[in-house]
């Protein structure tokens, strides 16, 4: 094969055919060169942010000119490249798993994950854009055709290729320059000359084992250099060692029917294919390429017609591509006409016809049909080509590819494509003897062959835009654990999040899912929670559940690392004046805790003695909760007057408190406190509260019913604010360690007003603190009224359409959309369907929204205790027996 590329100098292709290009990277992500902002999207957009998509799209294609050339490329991914994501940034000496002998827990998970996804088809797709640039006039116009003519005649003497003049290097590098700032708009940077040289790469080896793209996005390889006033490349002459051989036979007869299979085995003689008993070759409409790392077979697919009239939601052809289950990649060879010129060819075109309709007048059966259409096709685009001068007329050749190790399943590839389009009014052909020259059209710096131009599209701007050729979706975030897979994807496409790296990019480490019980909530977080710990942050997780499953799960996940406090047993002191003796935190939650423990207004005249007995304890050598009572009964005993008589009434309430087994762990002085640095030191530590109820969620409504609540109940709802308060000061403690705070089912947080205002406060400074809030609620006004400020949301299966429509709304997505309100209720882990389990929505900071699937991993100490399903392995050797039994299934 004939290298395409005669010289790499930076982005800047000398093509072996003559002529220069400028290869762009589109959406390289954040950080790469200047580009600062992300700009992948999820699979679900609102529409106003389709629209601006679509005005990127149509912006491209007007702010460029000539004939400009986009690829999408499905780049490879290996097993191991996922795992060295998940394992980049995790310190090995951080927490105290550093400190424990043998593997690392995040290092066991990371090989868990490898064994997940070993004999997977991974892909990811990349946008690129060549533009060719003009050629310069004079002198260096003569040198670049010297040039080429050299580069054709030296690839077959086996001469290396004519070197390029500094200057003419010069002139083309102002030019690019000129190129990309009329990109400003687009996220987009220069290629490097190893990902041009991949592009080559990948078309060559489809099918194959290819060279990955993350190596060649860090490589220094491939660039040639100005070395005395010449540019000198390196050798490229191994891209060009293949054999291409059109609708080629394989050595088996595996792309053979079993008829012709039988008809070549009786032995026809030599001669004409039919009497050998091979297939015709129109039945082989695919392409054999042959390298030293074995043979692929690869099959493309020209765009011959498109739809006149294709609805918004249905127009994004493109990414339609995405839900199949194989890759594809694309090619769009674009020819941009000015509208002054593009009015002109529709006027021409508008004359044609009216010469055929007089023409057709003479004619007894009057005229067709397709004549009055087509005029009001050309009036259409003439009115819309004249709305602005900046509008160009795209005429577009597509190349859709597909490939395997095999001809029969490219074979099948192929026709399944074909089934897609025309599904969508799509026609696709897979044009025999034209393979190769499709073939050659993906490569970069090639000129368009002649035979394809048969396939052009005429397409206004805005039309073409909105075939989705510039979208890019991706799922989570580039690293971390993996969470499960996106669903929206037809191949296997790893999901990975990184909550605790939030803080260190200026984004919030808050997790929010909503939905009904069952839809995978506790495991998620649980999940979440476990990939925390491992990677060496902290979690304090609160569990008010009566299995206390967040403690079975602790001790099965993290042995040797958790901390298991059993609040209601009341082994140790909560007091806030003691925990934080000396501190305005340990003054400030026990007023809050005693305001909310006796019901009554901070800003009430009982408020006010509160506030002042609490403040005077405060300041006392011993202060306590006990001495708060104490004090209480000293300005009681006072003089008489409103104040004594509301410290009176404030001494009964308390000692009703007070006396209570549940309440002991706050006013029973003889208890050891819990210390902070000691007893809340470990990696992963549960607070169980199981014995302590708490009011109905209907009741926090209502202050009159609430008032009426048992004292069992009243106490609970303190309580469990004062443990949540000891988990935000635990967690803001040490900024240089990521701590998260737990806690699901969050309506009994947010039930009351101090409540409420404790996670507001972790949700406004936890990213100043490095920490973060992971909830859970059935419904997403249960997250409280700060809600907005969680920067990553799920929304699992919700049957209730008013709260799946809250649902849709909380993670950013149009609640008025009755398809989206169909996933939400009925097909995201559909009832009784096991290997549906676990889906959800889920949108990250970036504002990326896709359906994923939530994956357990394979270890017995994470797949024991996590789930909550009544019948399920409890114990951690039922678990590990049940994954041992349980075969290997597909990823998705």
């Amino acid at each position: 094969m004939r290298v395409p590329i005669r010289h790499l100098a930076g982005h800047l292709v000398w093509s072996a055919q003559g002529g220069v290009w400028a290869v762009y990277r589109l959406h390289p992500g954040a950080g790469e060169q200047g580009v600062r902002t992300e700009t992948v999207q999820g699979t679900y957009v609102p529409a106003q942010v389709r629209e601006d998509l679509l005005e990127k799209a149509a912006h491209l294609v007007r702010s460029l000119s000539g004939a400009p050339r986009l690829y999408g490329l499905c780049a490879q991914v290996d097993p191991g490249e996922i795992t060295m994501r998940m394992l980049e940034g995790v310190d090995p000496a951080a927490g105290s798993a550093a400190r424990q002998r043998g593997q690392h827990p995040w290092a066991e998970t990371a090989e868990a994950a490898l064994t997940l996804l070993e004999g997977e088809e991974m892909h990811r797709r990349t946008l690129w854009l060549a533009v060719p640039l003009k050629n310069e006039k004079g002198a260096l116009a003569w040198a670049g055709g010297i040039g080429s003519a050299w580069a054709d005649l030296s690839g077959q003497l086996g001469l290396a290729p004519a070197a390029v003049s500094h200057r003419e290097v010069a002139a083309y590098r102002r030019q690019a320059d000129a190129v990309e700032t009329q990109l400003s708009g687009l996220a987009v940077r220069p290629a490097r000359p190893a990902e041009v040289v991949w592009m080559v790469q990948h078309a060559l080896r489809r099918g194959l084992a290819e060279p990955l793209l993350t190596e060649a996005e860090s490589s220094s390889l491939y660039g040639g250099r100005v070395e005395g006033g010449e540019l000198r490349s390196p050798s490229y002459a191994d891209l060009g060692q293949v054999r291409l051989l059109e609708g080629g036979i394989t050595s088996d007869d595996q792309d053979l029917d079993q008829d012709e299979a039988e008809h070549r085995a009786a032995g026809r003689g030599r001669g004409a294919w039919w009497r050998r008993g091979a297939s015709s070759p129109l039945r082989r409409r695919w392409l054999q390429v042959e390298t030293e790392d074995g043979v692929g077979y690869q099959a493309h697919l020209a765009l011959a017609e498109c739809p006149k009239a294709v609805a918004v939601q249905a127009a994004d052809l493109f990414a339609q591509l995405e839900g199949l289950s194989f890759p594809v990649d694309y090619c769009i060879d674009l020819t941009l006409v000015p509208a002054d010129k593009a009015k002109a060819q529709v006027q021409r075109k508008k004359n044609e016809l009216v010469d055929q309709a007089d023409q057709y007048d003479a004619r007894p059966t009057g005229m067709p049909h397709t004549v009055p259409e087509a005029a009001r096709d050309l009036g259409e685009m003439d009115a819309r080509l004249s709305r602005t001068s900046i509008e160009v007329e795209v005429q577009s050749v597509t190349v859709l590819s597909v490939w395997a190790a095999r001809a029969a399943d490219c074979d099948a590839r192929a026709r399944a494509l074909a089934a897609l389009l025309a599904g969508a009014d799509y026609r696709a052909v897979r044009p025999a003897g034209l393979q190769e020259a499709l073939f050659t059209l993906g490569l970069p710096g090639t000129v368009r062959p002649h035979a394809v131009r048969e396939f052009t599209q005429h397409q206004i701007s805005e039309d073409w835009a909105m075939n989705g050729a510039l979208a890019l979706t991706e799922a989570g975030d580039p690293g971390g654990m993996l969470l499960g897979f996106d669903q929206d994807a037809g191949t296997t496409r790893p999901v990975l999040l990184n909550i605790a790296d939030a803080p260190k990019a200026d984004a919030s480490a808050s997790f929010a899912v909503s939905g009904d019980p069952g839809g995978g909530k506790s495991v998620l977080l649980k999940l979440l929670t476990q990939s925390t710990v491992d990677r060496g942050g902290r979690a304090i997780c609160i569990d008010r559940t009566p299995l206390r499953e967040w403690a079975t799960f602790a001790r099965a996940a993290a042995p040797g690392r958790c901390q298991i406090i059993d609040a209601a047993a009341a082994q140790v002191s909560i007091d806030p004046l003691r925990t934080f003796a000396g501190t305005a935190q340990g003054a400030h939650y026990a007023l809050s805790y005693l305001t909310l423990q006796l019901g009554i207004g901070p800003m009430t005249a009982a408020g006010g003695v509160l506030h002042r007995a609490v403040e005077d304890t405060a300041r006392s050598a011993a202060p306590s909760m006990r001495q708060v009572l104490e004090q209480l009964k000293t300005i009681a005993s006072g003089s008489e007057g409103p104040r004594s008589e509301a410290a009176a009434t404030l001494v009964d309430l308390m000692q009703i408190v007070a006396s209570h087994p549940l309440a002991q762990m706050v006013f029973d002085p003889t208890l050891p406190t819990v210390r902070l640095e000691q007893d809340l030191d470990s990696d992963l530590i549960v607070i169980t509260t199981a014995g302590l109820t708490l009011p109905p969620q209907e009741a926090f409504a209502q202050p009159e019913v609430l008032r009426q609540q048992p004292l069992e109940a009243l106490i609970g709802r303190a309580v469990l604010y004062l443990i949540a308060a000891l988990a935000r000061q635990t967690a803001f403690a040490d900024p240089g360690r990521f701590c998260a705070i737990v806690a699901d089912e969050l309506w009994w947080l947010t039930g009351s007003a101090e409540g409420t205002a404790l996670v507001s406060e972790v949700l406004h400074d936890g990213r100043k603190h490095n920490s973060g809030f992971f909830a859970g609620a059935q419904d997403e006004k249960e997250l409280g009224p700060d809600r907005g400020l969680f920067a990553y949301r799920a929304l699992s299966r919700t049957q209730d359409h008013k709260i799946a429509r809250r649902g849709l709304e909380f993670i950013g997505l149009d609640a008025g959309d009755p398809e989206l309100l169909r996933i939400v209720t009925t097909d995201l882990s559909p009832l009784r369907d096991e290997r549906r389990k676990g889906e959800m929505l889920l949108t990250a900071p970036r504002g990326n929204t896709c359906r994923v699937k939530v994956a357990i991993p394979r270890l017995q100490r994470i797949a024991s205790g996590i789930t909550t399903t009544p019948g399920t392995p409890s114990t951690p050797a039922a678990a590990a027996t049940k994954a041992a039994q349980a075969p290997k299934e597909r990823v998705r």
